[in-house]
Order: C-alpha cells, then sequence, then structure tokens
C-alpha cells in the first residue's frame, strides 16, 4: 500500500518517538515535537506507539490514498476531510482507494499528527525513521514531504472508530504556561534579570520550528564578570557546553530560545533552564504570539510532572489497546 502526496503542506515530516544514542556526535533525537500526540494517534489506528507518522505543521497537506486504510489525526485542530467531507479528531476513521485526505485552516495549535493503521514505512536509520532535516537523515529522503513523493505504508488493518476521551484531550490555548528547572548557567543573570525571565509573559515569535523556539519580552541583565578565557565578549557567552533538549538559551540576554527535538547538541550561549519533558508537548503546540509564562519548578516537581505524563499516557495505552 502507499500514499501519494499532492500537496505537500506547508512542513510535513514523517517522525515517530525518535532516535536516541547519538547526541554525543551531534545527531539530536528528532521525532515527533509533540509525542502525546504522535503516540496517541498511532494507538488510535492499531499502530505500536512508536511508529512512523506524519507531522504537520500549520498547513495541512493533500494525500491519495491508493487502497482501504484507517486513518487518525491528532495534536493541533486541523480539520481532516476525505473528499471535502469533514472527518473527526482524534478518533480513527475509514478511508477506501481513491479517497483524498486534505485539511481546512488551523484554529489551534501549531502541529497535527497523521496516523496511517500499518505506519509509514520509510527505512529506519540509526534506530528510527524520525526525519531529521539539518542533517538530511531518515523520513523521506532527509526531507519535508513534496509534491510527488509516494509514501509506503506497512500492513496493519487498523479499526476505525475508536476515539480518545475528552478528559484525555490535550488543552491548546494562546496563553499557556511552561515548567523550567533553572539552572545550568542562571548564576550568570542578575537578581533582577532572573526574576524577569520568571515575572515576564513572553510572547512567540514567527521564529518557531523544529530546532528552537525564539520568545521576545523583557532583556535579562547579567552580572558584571570576566568573561571566561575563549567564552567571548558577550555577556551571555559561555565557555561551549551540551545543550539540553528543551534547555532555554539567552543571547545577548534578549529573546530566549527554547532549543527542541533537532537542537545542534552543544555551544557557547548560557542555559537559563530547561523545560520539563513533559511541557515539550506544549511548546510544540505555540504557534507564533502564543503568550508565554515561564514556571519555575525543582527537581522533585519536574519529576512528579513527568510521573503524571506517564500516568496519562499509560491510560491512553490502557484504553486503546
Amino acid at each position: 500500500m502507499s500514499i501519494e502526496v499532492r500537496k505537500p503542506g506547508l512542513s510535513t515530516t514523517v517522525q515517530d518517538t525518535g532516535r536516541s544514542g547519538y547526541y554525543d556526535v551531534g545527531i539530536p533525537p528528532s521525532g515527533a515535537l509533540d509525542l502525546y500526540s504522535l503516540t496517541t494517534g498511532n494507538r488510535l489506528v492499531g499502530n505500536p506507539p512508536d511508529a512512523g507518522a506524519l507531522e504537520v505543521v500549520y498547513m495541512g497537506p493533500e494525500l491519495l490514498f491508493t487502497e482501504d486504510a484507517v486513518v487518525a489525526v491528532t495534536g493541533a485542530e486541523l480539520p481532516p476531510r476525505i473528499n471535502g467531507e469533514a472527518r473527526p479528531l482524534w478518533e480513527s476513521f475509514p478511508v477506501s482507494a481513491g479517497d483524498v485526505l486534505s485539511f481546512g485552516f488551523v484554529k489551534g495549535g501549531a502541529r497535527a499528527y497523521i496516523a496511517v493503521a500499518g505506519g509509514i514505512d520509510v527505512p529506519v536509520v540509526l534506530g528510527s525513521r524520525a526525519t531529521y532535516g539539518l542533517g538530511a537523515l531518515g523520513g523521506m529522503e532527509g526531507r519535508p514531504l513534496v509534491a510527488g513523493d509516494t509514501l509506503p505504508i506497512g500492513a496493519g488493518a487498523g479499526t476505525p472508530g475508536r476515539v480518545l476521551p475528552g478528559d484525555l484531550l490535550p488543552a491548546l490555548g494562546k496563553d499557556v504556561e511552561v515548567r523550567v528547572v533553572m539552572g545550568l548557567y542562571d548564576h550568570v543573570l542578575a537578581p533582577e534579570g532572573r526574576d524577569n525571565f520568571l515575572q515576564t509573559t513572553w510572547t512567540l515569535t514567527p521564529v518557531a520550528d523544529r530546532v528552537g523556539f525564539r520568545y521576545k519580552g523583557a532583556e535579562l541583565s547579567t552580572i558584571e564578570r570576566t568573561p571566561p578565557f575563549g567564552a567571548g565578549q558577550d555577556p551571555s557567552n559561555i565557555v561551549d557546553a551540551p545543550y539540553p533538549i528543551g534547555s532555554i538559551q539567552v543571547p545577548g540576554g534578549v529573546e530566549p530560545i527554547i532549543l527542541h527535538r533537532d537542537a545542534v547538541s552543544g555551544g557557547g550561549y548560557m542555559m537559563v533552564g530547561t523545560v520539563i519533558s513533559g511541557d515539550l508537548d506544549v511548546v510544540a503546540q505555540s504557534a507564533p504570539n502564543t503568550r508565554t509564562r515561564f514556571v519555575e519548578v525543582d527537581m522533585d516537581g519536574a519529576l512528579a510532572a513527568r510521573r503524571d505524563y506517564r500516568a496519562r499516557s499509560a491510560r491512553v495505552a490502557e484504553l486503546l489497546a
């Protein structure tokens, strides 16, 4: 079975839950920016949670199905249509051979996920089908889809009519809170700079992609110090250090950048905090102009949030088994 790409959308890539074990040599994990939406979509169509699916940004593709299939669309409020007729989000539905899947305008969120029973069966590269565009690795020839692509689909029957209960749907909004553990270099901030970081309502700029999400708001003052040898003269410079996924760098003390799943593995800007793993999905679903407050939590709070996130995912797995 295969799917023909008539229109690729703004940026549509093959993703799964990512590749691990190579970040130390500069290859990021990639995979879905919103892991909950991808794994839930896969479960809705009867796939393993880490099966290949499509990540869609802001504007959906137009896809022609060559055989019968079962599909689910999750994540952003990007209304799916079969031959122009509306289909539900967060629910598996049947598609017949010759049908065309298209989408309306996005109403909320930023990234939708298209799961197909059997999974998008592109080659596995370093343990994953995920697309890493900057490295031209994985997915469909290491790039976003283009018109004329043919996507292979694995074997899988799927079951239409499987629905995610409403209490398990993620919230999408234009005002969000993102929890962070402060550090590793927040000591470079002056006290008022640290306060401004946590008290400012930041606005997401249009610079928001798989590498990083840039925000505008206050300027963060730093302490007076002699830059370490080799770090450079910018007050936000440090001697090069590893960047955790979700870490927040602030070049020049302005416009914090949250590094996401395609980010470089290290560099020379201070990291004032790191977004907790469970809130990276919230960042992923932020569209430009989303108003964002960073809320400090300690390590115990971060671990508690991770337990809650895993418990919700486990409930999805149980309900859709």
